[in-house]
């Protein structure tokens, strides 16, 4: 498994290169933004930490910028806690949000629930082909289409969207979304499910703010309408 981590802390880097290449993962290193954009257009990486904060371009566009070609499990790291820093994590495109300091095992555990999920779909099914009115998804090629059109989809939210397309008119708790689909030893909050719905919506719906497949019932959960 490769990695990528960026950081304009190279102390910190360093420890974090040290740990993960003693689990076996092979690591590569940046410093600033436009280097983990380079990088992660030129090497194919299973998994890339991005520091939030850093020169050049920080890692909010960094991470808009990968998310142009790229699906790759994104972890952002960052310094503050604030709850509207990871909303806006998660709408440019990260996958988990870890705040500094942080306990070097709780990172390792969250890159491995992340790759497990990444290489391990929600479910094995012989069905790979799953539909809903104008919504697909291909999941073995981990590809999804809207109507005729490709629509790309991070790792977390096409396991999301497969779930509930293997499970239609099921109702999940958001609760049970992030035990499902980030898996039992995910530390992350309620809003994470909400803002990745709101971007399944606005990708795959044709009008998000009136959804016709993606659906809440208040109160309880989210699922998926049937036919």
């Amino acid at each position: 498994m490769k990695i990528l981590v960026v950081d304009d802390e190279k102390v910190l880097v360093k420890g974090i290169k040290f740990n993960l290449e003693n689990e076996g993962y092979e690591v590569d290193t940046a410093y600033d933004g436009e280097a983990a954009v380079e990088l992660a257009r030129a090497g194919a990486y299973d998994l890339i930490i991005l520091d939030l904060m850093m020169p050049k371009i920080d890692g909010l566009q960094a991470c808009m910028r990968i998310r142009e070609f790229s699906n790759v499990p994104i972890i952002m790291l960052t310094a503050r806690s604030e709850d509207t820093d990871k909303i806006i994590g998660f709408e440019c495109g990260a996958d988990d949000y870890l705040t500094k300091p942080f306990n070097i095992l709780e990172l390792k555990a969250r890159i491995r629930a992340m790759l497990r999920r990444a290489g391990n779909p929600v479910q094995k099914e012989k069905n790979t082909r799953l539909a809903a009115g104008h919504i697909s998804l291909d999941t073995d090629e981990r590809t999804a289409w809207k109507d005729d059109a490709s629509v790309e989809l991070t790792a977390k939210e096409f396991d999301l969207m497969e779930l509930l397309m293997r499970n239609p008119g099921r109702v999940y708790s958001r609760e049970k979304l992030l035990n499902i689909v980030w898996g039992y030893d995910y530390m992350g909050e309620y809003r994470t499910v909400d803002v990745h719905i709101r971007r399944l919506r606005e990708k795959l719906e044709h009008d998000p703010g009136n959804p016709q497949y993606i659906l809440t019932k208040w109160g309880v959960g989210y699922y998926l309408k049937n036919g």
